[in-house]
């Protein structure tokens, strides 16, 4: 007898997908049963992945460093990893911008009286610069701040990575700890089909009819936007700088993609992402080190979120923008991607800044606010595919230069 062919991760997590959309509309009515009863159940799953990820990142980082044996090594992937984030992010936003440009005549002209908006205060990048920085051990890992994370990570490995040169020893404690964490985390993700279901369903059920309410053009152009980021600028970048084929990268991160869609969390995504990148043939060093960062400060999907929102907001109160204005809107959005790292709700801080920067009222964020979540799903997806598409490049860049 033929032993049964188990269903894949990707498989399980899309039927997931797709019963919890249709369960979400079937609801849509009682859409409080499926925040009272449904939602809670995907809130211990989300919970379960922010407590694992912590950890994992410490370890995963330092055993990477340890690994690669060459703190010049780092330097290397660190600046690669930060030149392709500032690139394709500058490259989404004026996707973004050409986008709703050839779209904004299908754009609603909704009522723009009585607006109210109370935006966040912007954040500094010297602050941002300074909060880096941990002043506490504990700190980092009760607040879930990445970036103190990465950088507590950084300095112990680099520490480690001396001691080991000066005194020939073996770190095998380190190792140990990131594959129990490791390992944690696989008996987590294999949960990831009901906390999908979980996840989506509720937001279904809350947003169905808004979705096809006015807003609806605003949305298909931004998903438009993020469908062409994807596919033309990570494909192109696959393809030429690791040589893989774009068809083979996409279905590789099927299960991170389809994750992201309904948890609409970049750092809840992580640890799948991180699985489906090594799969793919990316190496553990470079992925420990380039998906947390990039969870942290690599935003393109948001970037075009600016970019749609922006002439849209521009529109409903009659205001056409110039050119120099959207070269504003693509330096302020670029800039602002690392700017805002680990500020919750960065894509609205973001987009309160990007209309400072060329004086649209703050205020035009309450047009697009009710429907958030929903451009969330999709900026999330394409972001943490950005953070993929870099771990495989640079990981094959670092495979080549070794080879050299």
């Amino acid at each position: 007898m033929k032993e049964k062919k188990k269903l894949t991760l990707a498989t399980k997590i899309f039927i997931a997908l797709i019963l919890g959309i249709i369960v979400g509309m079937a609801l849509t009515s009682h859409s409080d049963i499926a925040v009272s009863y449904i939602k809670p159940f995907g809130t211990i799953f989300l919970n379960l992945i922010k407590w694992i990820v912590t950890p994992l990142v410490f370890f995963s980082i330092m055993a990477g460093v340890i690994s690669m044996r060459d703190i010049k090594k780092v330097g290397s992937v660190g600046i690669k990893t930060l030149v392709y984030y500032l690139c394709t992010t500058a490259f989404a936003i004026t996707i973004g911008l050409i986008l709703a440009n050839l779209f904004k005549g299908i754009f609603p002209v909704l009522q723009t009286t009585d607006l109210a908006y109370e935006a966040a205060e912007p954040v500094k990048f010297m602050d941002t610069l300074v909060g880096i920085f941990p002043s506490n051990f504990f700190a980092p890992f009760v607040e879930a701040n990445m970036l103190q994370i990465i950088v507590a990570s950084l300095i112990i490995g680099f520490a480690l990575l001396l001691v080991k040169q000066q005194k020939e020893i073996e770190f095998t404690m380190v190792d140990m700890l990131n594959d129990v964490f490791m390992k944690a985390m696989e008996m987590i993700v294999a949960l990831s089909p009901i906390g999908v279901f979980c996840l989506i369903c509720p937001v279904v059920a809350e947003n169905g009819p808004a979705v096809l309410g006015s807003l609806a053009k605003v949305l298909l152009v931004a998903y438009l936007g993020y469908i062409l980021h994807a596919i033309i600028v990570y494909s192109l970048a696959v393809k030429t700088a690791a040589g893989m084929s774009p068809v083979t990268f996409f279905k590789g991160m099927m299960p991170a993609i389809m994750f992201a869609f309904s948890s609409a969390s970049s750092v809840g995504t992580l640890p799948i992402n991180m699985e489906c990148t090594e799969k793919l043939g990316a190496s553990r060093e470079v992925t420990s080190f380039v998906l947390p960062l990039g969870a942290t400060i690599n935003m393109d999907g948001t970037a075009i979120y600016q970019g749609v929102c922006s002439v849209f907001i521009a529109s409903c109160f009659g205001i056409t923008l110039t050119f120099p204005q959207m070269l504003t809107i693509v330096l302020t959005a670029t800039l602002a991607s690392i700017g805002t790292a680990g500020v919750p709700g960065a894509g609205m801080v973001m987009l309160a800044m990007v209309l400072s920067s060329v004086g649209l009222p703050v205020e035009g964020i309450a047009l697009v606010a009710g429907v958030d979540r929903i451009f969330d799903m999709g900026r999330t997806t394409v972001n943490i595919t950005g953070d993929a598409s870099c771990a495989i490049i640079v990981s094959a860049m670092e495979k080549r230069k070794q080879k050299a």
